[in-house]
């Protein structure tokens, strides 16, 4: 039986990438599926000249996406797994996480090899709080300054001198055929990344059993429970998905073994904790409590809202 059905996506070359080859998988998998796209615009892409936790949070790139869903103009959206805040509106579930691509953070450059190479007052761009307090804990030196904008955007201010590097999602550069752009990698216990990186989610209406049987094949079971410990430690801790906090999952035999930190946003206080479990929303719990008895609230405090 054919069937017409529409991908809400956000308008940036990396997003119409990821909703293009999430249609792609679905048409190949269903005989007589046909797929459209809707690109729209987002507050978050629209407001450039501000860090996205003074102006309401990375929940600002799928508001609009969730309207449409939600008016029936879309049937399911594509995002990078970490944008999604923690918490869902009612309505909304996370039909499938798909295979998680290179988690790491990437450090692009065209004057230097390594971050341990930029020389005391260099200038580094970034969008992530996460991320400038890790590299301004180990490399206090350096100059952290707001980079905003979409992938090319970003790379564009760095090859006109605005910046000496930029660090940016591997998984992002690789979508796009910029993977010769990563002069390094920084290793997880370097830069712990965000709940979910480097996976994609489909997020669509509860409810709707026919739409979740179709989108189950793009599931990836052993991503999706990685993703869920890392999202449950940000749930815990409040969920924001503005919060300088990393956190990163592995399969270990049957276990899973969970890292997570929060960081004050000069990087120079930083607390982490580990621990292996069983069941991701309790692991992901435990490690926020861990977290929380070391002065993460004291630490989240600190941000000022």
């Amino acid at each position: 039986m054919s069937r017409r059905l529409v991908i809400a996506t956000r308008k940036s070359r990396l997003a119409l990438w990821q909703a293009e080859h999430i249609k792609a998988r679905l048409e190949g998998m269903h005989a007589g599926l046909a797929i459209d796209l809707l690109p729209l615009s987002t507050r978050g892409d629209e407001l450039l000249d501000r860090r996205l936790d003074k102006v309401g949070g990375k929940g600002l790139f799928v508001k609009e996406l969730e309207n449409a869903m939600a008016a029936g103009r879309a049937d399911f959206a594509v995002h990078s797994m970490k944008d999604l805040p923690a918490e869902l509106p009612p309505g909304f579930v996370i039909a499938a996480t798909t295979a998680r691509e290179d988690p790491r953070d990437a450090f692009v450059s065209g004057k230097y090899a390594t971050l341990e190479a930029m020389p005391a007052g260099a200038a580094i761009g970034t969008s992530s709080l996460r991320r400038a307090a890790q590299v301004l804990e180990r490399h206090p030196r350096l100059e952290v300054r707001l980079l905003r904008g979409n992938v090319e955007t970003r790379v564009a201010k760095l090859d006109r001198g605005e910046y000496d590097a930029i660090v940016l999602a591997c998984a992002g550069l690789e979508r796009l055929g910029l993977a010769a752009r990563i002069r390094s990698r920084l290793e997880i216990a370097d830069s712990l990344p965000a709940a979910g990186q480097g996976a994609l989610g489909i997020e669509c209406r509860a409810g709707d059993a026919r739409l979740l049987g179709l989108l189950a094949p793009l599931d990836d079971a052993a991503t999706a429970r990685c993703v869920r410990a890392e999202r449950a430690v940000n749930r815990a801790l409040g969920g924001s998905c503005t919060l300088p906090l990393g956190a990163f999952a592995e399969t270990r035999g049957k276990k899973l073994s969970l890292r997570a930190l929060v960081a004050s946003a000069d990087g120079r206080r930083v607390i982490r904790a580990e621990r292996d479990g069983d069941d991701p929303e309790r692991l992901g719990a435990e490690v926020a409590a861990e977290l929380r008895a070391q002065g993460a609230d004291e630490v989240l405090a600190s941000l000022g809202g």
